[in-house]
């Protein structure tokens, strides 16, 4: 890991949304149950190399709209993305397409485009992109970009069918109240008020995942919220130096590279012995607090652990 990866992982915003990965897997669990719904019909999402660029994506965006997605496929937390993406077209009803291109191996749209960095969504209508939310947004912030878009193309699209879109969807029952004051606060930098809002959570609610997440979340970022991410990367050359290797695995975490993260420390495991050995484990897992249960990455940490220890 660089030291620009190191510093990048360093936000709050990386380190909060650890929680995205549990949402990448509800998505797929929905995107798999409106395919069940609908007869198994797939959402609209094509994939598109750079020979098919101009039929599926400008002569498709000529009668409709197009959002265009520059990806790296065999990144996790782009995959995560491409996930919530899918979902969006499946509930968009037909009225736009998800083209997929991935800039490894179709590399002349992207540089067309010249785009920076990866994942980007464009909105391509007409032929012109018109519209573009680079990196990774949140499902609220894509919602409210593609209703302002829908909204000032409205006059050019076809009208959505009777019932679809998110009206479709059940409404969800309200947030809980210390869950939407622990998100406040960590919006408002207020990490000891987000702690203590979890914390009445689970008083209430002991076995409340979201609560057992936000504090294992909380608890990572304060590990790391004073630390120098340069430092912990010059430290990393003594091998002896226990505190920094699971330092680095906290900044692997809040990047998004958990399965790096977990290798790390299981190789820690292996290598070290008596009290050592016992702080990388329980080290370890508290990292796997910080993810859902039926995370498959937690599944096969915890599966190299046992091999590990036994």
């Amino acid at each position: 890991m660089s030291p620009a990866d190191f510093n990048r992982a360093g936000s709050l915003y990386g380190a909060v949304d650890l929680g995205a990965r549990k949402q990448a897997l509800e998505a797929q669990a929905r995107r798999e149950a409106v395919a069940q719904e609908t007869g198994g019909v797939p959402a609209p999402v094509i994939d598109v190399d750079d020979a098919g660029f101009a039929t599926e994506v400008v002569e498709r965006s000529m009668n409709g709209l197009v959002l265009l997605e520059l990806t790296v496929t065999r990144a996790e937390q782009a995959r995560q993305y491409s996930l919530l993406l899918e979902k969006l077209a499946a509930e968009s009803a037909g009225r736009w397409t998800l083209a997929r291109v991935d800039v490894e191996t179709s590399p002349q749209i992207a540089q067309a485009l010249r785009v920076q960095n990866v994942p980007a969504l464009y909105a391509i209508f007409q032929g012109q992109p018109v519209a573009v939310v680079p990196g990774i947004a949140t499902e609220a912030q894509l919602r409210d970009w593609l209703s302002q878009l829908m909204e000032a193309l409205a006059q050019y699209l076809p009208p959505a069918p009777e019932g679809a879109g998110a009206e479709e969807r059940p409404a969800e029952p309200p947030a809980d109240p210390d869950l939407l004051a622990a998100e406040q606060a960590v919006d408002a930098g207020d990490l000891d008020g987000a702690v203590a809002a979890y914390e009445r959570l689970l008083a209430r609610s002991p076995n409340n995942e979201d609560a057992k997440l936000g504090l294992a979340g909380l608890g990572l970022i304060r590990r790391t919220q004073d630390v120098d991410p340069a430092d912990v990367q010059r430290r990393m050359a003594d091998p002896a130096d226990l505190d920094a290797q699971l330092l680095a695995a906290d900044f692997e975490m809040l990047s998004g590279e958990v399965d790096t993260a977990f290798d790390r420390l299981v190789g820690l495991v292996r290598r070290t012995f008596g009290e050592e050995r016992d702080r990388v484990r329980l080290h370890l897992l508290g990292l796997l607090e910080t993810l859902p249960a039926d995370d498959p990455s937690v599944g096969r940490a915890r599966r190299n652990l046992a091999s590990a220890l036994f």
